[in-house]
């Protein structure tokens, strides 16, 4: 009977466990805090890194990487990438100077006066090709980025074009890119210049038909179907870009390969020089709205022959400079029997302006009537 009454009777039951409102509150806090946090950080930022010293590791890797050099693909793609996920807007925009060069450049003391009282407003990249500059010029001093063999008429030429313009796209800053050679040589004040690029509603790409032996004439047929003959453009390679061009010239592939693999000095019998070549026909079949069909760097080419006009010393006066500030035509001569003269009027912003804002070629012998020049560095009013 006492087992029976063992085995009905009612069990014991442990009484529940009361949890304190303050310990869900505290949680809640807690969680609420962490969240707060994450969401406050930088993007850059290693948001594990900073709540839990475990978590570092990306970090320090990240950090290894910076470390090694990248390559020109690397670098390309990285600013790519970083434009289309993040896209920055600076409230001071520079324009970035891009040379182009074999070695020294003879012009550096004029680009420095150039560049003076002016910290902050432009960003200067050097690109030699053969041996590494020697600068006298603060401006330029470890602004060399890596370089390699140019060869004229090749399409190293453009990499090298290429190569310059990704490394200044990792500066945001950097709105507005101009190509430069060594024997450029500017023709106003940085304030005209900078408000004119910065200002203006399209980037100063050449671009011309040309149905001659020297345009039409070097159309390498294996560039079909991408590239056709009717889009077929030339120009001069010295240009002046908005960023947003600057980045679709380093991404692009397409078009860039068949100038790689076509446009080439004797290809299928003919002279196709790329880097007259790519860009034009480039920005004609993706935006040709968005270029202006002329270049700010004027070169005199009244001589006929297969390099523009050079001024020497004795050729630097004033007549001389005011002529070339004084240009607000754009002319374009074609190489067939014709020689027909195109004639563009300079439009900035839809105003008639004077064309041109450098000026090459400049023997370094003239550097001195340069400097002394006081009609160099002219400073008019663009807007």
């Amino acid at each position: 009977m006492a087992s029976e009454m063992q085995i009905f009777r009612p069990l014991r039951q442990r009484p529940p466990v009361k949890r304190p409102i303050w310990i869900i509150v505290s949680v809640s806090l807690v969680c609420l805090f962490l969240v707060s946090a994450y969401i406050s950080l930088p993007e850059n930022y290693n948001s594990g890194c900073y709540m839990f010293l475990t978590s570092c590791r990306s970090s320090f890797s990240e950090a290894a990487d910076s470390v090694r050099e990248y390559s020109d693909e690397e670098i390309a793609s990285r600013v790519v990438i970083r434009e289309i996920l993040n896209p920055v807007h600076t409230k001071i925009p520079k324009i970035a100077f891009m040379f182009l060069t074999k070695g020294s450049l003879p012009f550096e003391m004029l680009w420095d006066k150039f560049f003076h009282g002016y910290e902050g407003k432009f960003s200067v990249y050097v690109h030699a090709s053969t041996q590494k500059p020697v600068h006298v010029s603060r401006h330029f001093v470890d602004r060399d980025i890596h370089s390699v063999q140019v060869t004229w008429g090749d399409i190293s030429m453009i990499d090298a074009e290429r190569r310059l313009l990704a490394n200044a796209l990792e500066d945001p800053q950097n709105q507005h890119f101009v190509l430069l050679s060594d024997s450029c040589v500017p023709l106003h004040s940085f304030e005209y210049v900078y408000n004119y690029l910065l200002h203006a509603n399209l980037s100063f790409i050449d671009c011309f038909k040309d149905p001659g032996k020297y345009g039409d004439g070097r159309y390498p047929i294996k560039m079909l179907p991408e590239v056709e003959k009717k889009d077929f453009r030339k120009g001069a390679q010295w240009f002046s870009m908005k960023r947003k061009h600057a980045v679709i010239t380093v991404a692009d592939t397409l078009y860039y390969s068949k100038f790689r693999d076509f446009c080439k000095l004797g290809f299928e019998g003919k002279y196709c020089v790329a880097d007259e070549h790519y860009l034009p026909t480039f920005f004609y079949m993706v935006d040709p709205g968005g270029i202006a069909n002329w270049s700010v760097t004027h070169v005199d080419w009244s001589e006929r022959k297969w390099h523009p006009k050079l001024y020497k010393a004795s050729d630097v006066t004033s007549q001389l400079l005011n002529s070339i500030t004084s240009i607000d035509i754009s002319v374009h001569v074609t190489s067939d029997k014709k020689k027909e003269v195109q004639r563009q009027s300079c439009l900035w912003n839809g105003m008639k302006r004077p064309c041109y804002l450098f000026a090459r070629k400049f023997h370094p012998d003239s550097l001195h009537n340069l400097l002394n020049n006081n009609n160099l560095f002219s400073n008019f009013s663009i807007i």
